[in-house]
């Protein structure tokens, strides 16, 4: 498969994380819904202890070193759908959110690295912030003011609002300029068994998103197993969804290994079945640059080098910016940094 402007993940053999002229990858086609096949989710089932012996291998492995790390860690901050959801959220903090969205690396780590260009993937909020990022993104223009801006909605994070209220909370942040939007499932149709409801709950908010992508998040620390995630996974995928993303970041179990391996085998099976390639977002809990490694390992291993592009995979994050730009800093110059050098807004 092709890859982007920035450096290839590197395994053995591939260079050092310096910038490249490769092409980039051609654009998937956008997934559309199919009708609800009940028999098709009622034949998922997930061997629960082989899932997770596959997920303690992947995270027991040796880790990867040197440009080597250093050029997957450049690919993670690509995938970054850099985040700020708190309750205090203020325009100043959304701007700064955005600027630093734009320039993730400083620009003697950026020299070093031999790197022209990086920017993070997205840049996900609430609602009310999405104008402050917009307007930080046009006075910056150039390839920032392309960043696409991702809005949370449906009543995030527990989804418990009406459905007249949803769907308008999703067209009026798509009307605001969102590209992308961030949905949460009701997960009491999951829980019940109510697959048509979740079908026409997820076809709905595809609907009402038009031209704007839709990631459903599942709240996979409140589905009780991995069967479930698998169902809800194939569930949303068949009416419409674009991404599916494992958690708010509020449950009190967020994203793991062993849910993620359950989504992406249910991604690779919707893909044989349909043709269609639907992107992966795990987040809540994402923090360090040795769990970000884990899922691009686990993306590359189970999907293919095609679904290492932001187009199809991305990680919900807040502080992880900041150990990856530490452990860039610690390739560069042999040293590692205080956190505090590397502050998010």
């Amino acid at each position: 498969m092709t890859s982007t402007s920035t450096p290839e993940p590197a395994t053995a053999g591939q260079p050092t994380p310096r910038a490249a002229s490769h092409p980039t990858p051609a654009a998937v086609a956008r997934n559309q819904a199919c009708p609800l096949d009940l028999s098709w989710v009622h034949h998922i089932k997930v061997n629960h202890a082989a899932s997770l012996r596959r997920a303690a291998s992947m995270t027991a492995r040796r880790s990867l070193k040197k440009e080597y790390q250093a050029a997957w860690l450049v690919k993670a901050i690509q995938c970054i759908d850099l985040t700020t959801l708190s309750g205090d959220d203020t325009p100043g903090r959304a701007e700064r959110l955005a600027l630093k969205a734009a320039r993730p690396l400083r620009t003697d780590l950026m020299q070093a690295l031999g790197l022209t260009h990086l920017q993070t993937g997205a840049i996900c909020v609430y609602h009310e912030m999405i104008a402050p990022v917009k307007n930080a993104l046009a006075r910056l223009g150039g390839p920032a003011s392309q960043i696409p801006i991702a809005a949370v909605s449906t009543a995030f994070p527990a989804g418990l609002s009406s459905m007249e209220t949803k769907l308008r909370e999703i067209e009026l942040s798509v009307a605001a300029g969102a590209q992308e939007i961030d949905i949460v499932i009701t997960r009491q149709h999951v829980l019940t068994g109510n697959w048509q409801a979740l079908y026409d709950e997820m076809h709905a908010y595809r609907q009402a998103c038009g031209e704007a992508h839709v990631k459903a998040i599942l709240a996979t620390g409140d589905l009780m197993t991995l069967e479930n995630v698998a169902k809800a996974s194939m569930v949303c995928m068949m009416a419409g969804s674009d991404f599916i993303k494992t958690s708010t970041g509020k449950e009190g179990v967020n994203a793991t290994i062993p849910v993620g391996l359950t989504m992406v085998r249910a991604l690779r099976d919707y893909h044989e079945q349909t043709g269609f390639m639907i992107g992966f977002k795990p987040a809540g809990g994402v923090s360090s640059a040795k769990a970000a490694l884990q899922y691009l390992i686990l993306m590359n291993e189970e999907l293919g080098r095609r679904w290492l592009e932001p187009d199809l995979f991305r990680i919900g994050a807040s502080s992880l910016l900041t150990d990856i730009e530490r452990q860039l800093e610690h390739y560069v110059t042999g040293q590692y940094s205080a956190g505090y050098r590397h502050a998010m807004p």
